[in-house]
This record gives structure tokens, sequence and C-alpha cells, in this order.
């Protein structure tokens, strides 16, 4: 037997090396923990004929115990998204948290174009693509307030409201008393 013949996975002289090292850890395992020993046998064992009797599942096999490829691995989670713009110069939803709407406007109004777009960028509220291309100010400011009120609000339905609380006794009776239907 050849040298490269020995490589290969279906040639005797790794294979048998590779089935031996196994054997001998599932036998090492099952001198501390024989049932997980047995299991993980089993679990071989099936998975090794199905591969053996199902081409596309040896390929799907393979090609999910092969190393990605630092090259064409995707790095999606490592590196964060791009923006080309800059990074916005306030926060609008802390100003709206502690100013309100009219606060928001008024420092809002003191931003650039620009400046105003890189916010409408920053927070992802340019939904419909036409915002960074407005070039009235007034409207990208409408826009951004908007955006903020939009999603400060959102989940509201299922937020407690301490001001619209169950009315007390002494209103539920004066209600009951100047409804005529109850």
């Amino acid at each position: 037997m050849t040298e490269q013949s020995d490589n290969r996975p279906d040639g005797g002289g790794l294979l048998s090396a590779q089935v031996r090292e196994a054997e001998e850890a599932l036998i090492k395992l099952g001198a501390s923990d024989p049932e997980l020993a047995a299991t993980l046998a089993r679990v071989l064992g099936v998975v090794a004929s199905e591969a053996a009797r199902t081409t596309r599942f040896a390929r799907a096999l393979a090609k999910a115990l092969t190393p990605p490829d630092p090259q064409t691995a995707p790095r999606s989670a490592e590196r964060p998204r791009r923006s080309r713009r800059a990074p916005g110069v306030i926060d609008p939803f802390a100003v709206f948290s502690e100013a309100g709407e009219t606060g928001l406007r008024s420092s809002l109004g003191e931003l650039g174009l620009e400046q105003l777009r890189d916010i409408v960028s920053e927070h992802g509220m340019d939904h419909d693509r036409l915002a960074l291309k407005w070039k009235d100010p007034q409207r990208v400011v409408d826009r951004i307030v908007e955006r903020v009120e939009s999603r400060t609000a959102k989940g509201a339905a299922f937020r407690g409201r301490p001001e619209q609380s169950e009315p007390r006794h002494d209103e539920a009776a004066d209600q009951a008393a100047e409804d005529p239907s109850t």
C-alpha cells in the first residue's frame, strides 16, 4: 500500500488507525460511564451506516464536519454593519424622554441638514428610502420626531397607565347613577 492511499479516508491504514483510536476512547469512557459510551457507540454506528447508504447524507455530513475556510467564512457576526454616514450628534430618544416633542424639535432645529440625515441613518428612520434625499431640513425634522414618537409609544398598550387606572369606587357609583340603563 502506498503512502497516498493511507491518507485517503477509504484507505486501510489511516482509517483502521482512526477506528482503533475511537474504539479505545469508547472503551476508556465505558469504564467511567458505560451508559454514555454505549449511547455514543450506537449514534456513531447509525451515522456511519446512513452515510454509507446515502451519498447525499454523506456529503452533507462531510460539509458539516469540515472546518470553514477563514477566507470564505461569513464574517457578519464579527464586524458591525458599516454606515457611510457619521453617527448622529444627538440621541433623539434621550432628548425626547427628557424634554418632550418641543425640546426635541428645538434641538433638531439647531442642526444642519447633513447632521439630521446622520440621525435618520443611525436610527434607521428612512423606512421608505426618501428622507435621506429630502432637501428641506424641516421635513427631516418632522420625520425624526414622527419616528421617535412612534417608537416610544410602541407597546404602550401593554404597559400600565397610571393616569387611566380603574375608576375609584365613588366614581363608579356616580357613573352608574348617571347611566339609567344599568
